[in-house]
């Protein structure tokens, strides 16, 4: 059986969801993944044909004014010319984000990266958990405290770096690694049968 290719396309303005895209890569890669980390705003033409070659894409970006960065959607833009061959046809797709808000319009963001899945006629891997801390045995430290399903969310105080990404939501990022990688795995046996 070949090896599942998982690529992180993210781009991280301060440095919160490079440790976000660093946890869904070592998720992908506990569950046993060839995993590349390609940062949006600096990729190359080789970086295009990994994501050309990659059975899945987890698309990753802070939340800025209720949506992905901009260099988030110079590089969506930039996908079209997938778009047109339907290079990206069938994979298999998912996303995280990070805010300062414990809300803020997160869900925007991730449900930009499934129309951008979309369109490209990807499929979309959810999140795949309850949600966390929601009940009065509950804490912070569940997996998924902010109790998103479209895909994994972290919120970081604005006035504090990226060691301040909070632990569960590194683990919820790399549970999204795992499930992503799983979930290709299951993909790639069924064309292979």
């Amino acid at each position: 059986m070949t090896t599942t290719v998982v690529s992180i396309a993210y781009h991280s303005g301060y440095g919160h969801t490079a440790v976000l895209a660093e946890a869904v890569r070592a998720g992908a890669v506990e569950a046993g993944a060839e995993v590349h980390l390609i940062n949006v705003d600096e990729i190359t033409d080789e970086q295009w044909a990994t994501l050309d070659r990659s059975d899945a894409i987890v698309f990753g970006s802070p939340t800025y004014m209720g949506t992905a960065s901009g260099a988030f959607h110079v590089f969506a833009e930039a996908s079209s010319k997938r778009w047109f061959g339907q290079d990206w046809k069938d994979k298999l797709a998912a996303g995280f984000t990070n805010s300062g808000s414990k809300s803020g319009d997160k869900l925007h963001t991730l449900q930009f990266f499934q129309i951008l899945a979309g369109q490209h006629g990807m499929h979309w891997v959810n999140l795949g958990l309850h949600p966390g801390w929601n009940n009065s045995e509950g804490s912070e430290h569940d997996l998924n405290r902010l109790g998103v399903f479209a895909g994994a969310a972290a919120q970081t105080n604005v006035d504090e770096g990226p060691d301040a990404v909070h632990k569960a939501d590194i683990q919820t990022a790399e549970h999204l690694g795992r499930r992503v990688t799983d979930t290709a795995r299951v993909f790639l046996q069924g064309r292979a049968a």
